[in-house]
């Protein structure tokens, strides 16, 4: 068995695109509109975001980070694990939910080589920003048919959840298919099949997840995705629990993704190449014998720094764009 090979099946399950699926044009292109859709997304969310709602984005993205550690199998010896656009898009908007999503992915690929660093544009772009406008947009027009009814926002969290999978994966199909690493004909409708099944998984999680904020915090569903504050210290325990969540690391399931199986499926995981250096490798913070406690150790270490760097990002942009008073005393508003 070729190293790349081994390596692929020994590492965590990702649907993350590793360095050499792509061609160089298509990881490009996808940088290009990736880059548009944060630089609009990072002035809308300083538009609207309150300080109270900046740890919020935090836990969210520390949570994410820590649930995409928990593989589930599905049919056929495959797995699948949270993307969490939806419910960061759910409770936050679809803007402050590509700049969650992106800190998660950006970590991933940055600190725990898990996606390729020239093909980061296209993770971000699939997870961050497809899966975010999708599932919002979804979720939106889901409530609105709803009305009043409470079912709304379980149907609308499953169904927004379910289809962000399914485009996310057509995506990656289609720069798969335009990359020439596999047919069009063959990617898209392998690459959809199983993540049809995985969406489920997805609509599952999300809607537990909404179930519990529904139950403990009802205010972060409100209407106005960045209305709801996070007063007193209600963060301090959403950070808690991602880090609980990251005990459970080690019975993830160790079934191929569905990315990684297609490319098994129809010969092209040896495309696939290594990052250039290693930090914390596969989820296993180095110089641990015990696998499990490796594992949790990563988790625990990704976690928080998923969280610090996502309120970093936040609070330095919202802090740069604010402008002296004028001298009536009025805040000055962008142009």
């Amino acid at each position: 068995m070729i190293p790349i090979l081994a390596d692929a099946l020994l590492a965590p399950a990702r649907m993350h695109i590793p360095d050499g699926f792509l061609s160089t044009p298509v990881y490009l292109a996808a940088w290009v509109l990736a880059l548009i859709a944060l630089g609009v997304a990072l002035r809308r969310t300083q538009e609207t975001l309150g300080e109270r709602q900046v740890p919020l984005m935090g836990v969210l993205a520390a949570f994410i980070f820590a649930a995409q550690m928990l593989n589930f199998p599905v049919a056929g010896g495959t797995s699948g694990h949270l993307i969490g656009s939806a419910l960061a898009a759910i409770l936050m908007g679809p803007w402050a939910a590509m700049l969650i999503m992106t800190s998660v992915v950006a970590v991933q690929a940055l600190i725990f080589q898990d996606g390729g660093l020239l093909v980061l544009g296209a993770n971000i772009l699939n997870m961050a920003v497809i899966a975010a406008i999708v599932s919002y947009g979804t979720y939106q027009l889901v409530r609105r048919l709803a009305g009043d009814r409470p079912w709304g926002t379980f149907a609308g969290g499953f169904i927004a959840a379910w289809l962000s999978v399914v485009v996310a994966a057509i995506a990656t199909a289609l720069e798969l298919g335009f990359s020439g690493t596999s047919a069009l004909e063959v990617a898209v409708p392998a690459m959809a099949g199983v993540h049809l099944l995985i969406g489920i998984g997805e609509g599952l999680i999300t809607v537990g997840a909404l179930g519990f904020i529904r139950a403990t915090r009802p205010d972060l569903l409100s209407a106005e995705p960045m209305g709801a504050g996070t007063g007193g210290r209600w963060w301090v325990a959403g950070l808690g629990l991602a880090l609980l969540v990251v005990l459970l690391a080690p019975l993830a399931s160790s079934f191929p993704d569905g990315l990684e199986r297609v490319a098994e499926d129809y010969g092209f995981i040896e495309a696939a190449r290594n990052a250039p250096y290693r930090i914390i490798p596969d989820y296993l913070f180095p110089g641990v014998s015990n696998e499990a406690l490796a594992t949790i150790l990563a988790g625990l270490v990704g976690t928080l720094i998923v969280f610090a760097v996502t309120l970093g990002v936040v609070r330095g942009s919202t802090r740069a764009d604010r402008r002296p008073p004028t001298a009536d005393g009025r805040p000055q508003t962008a142009d």
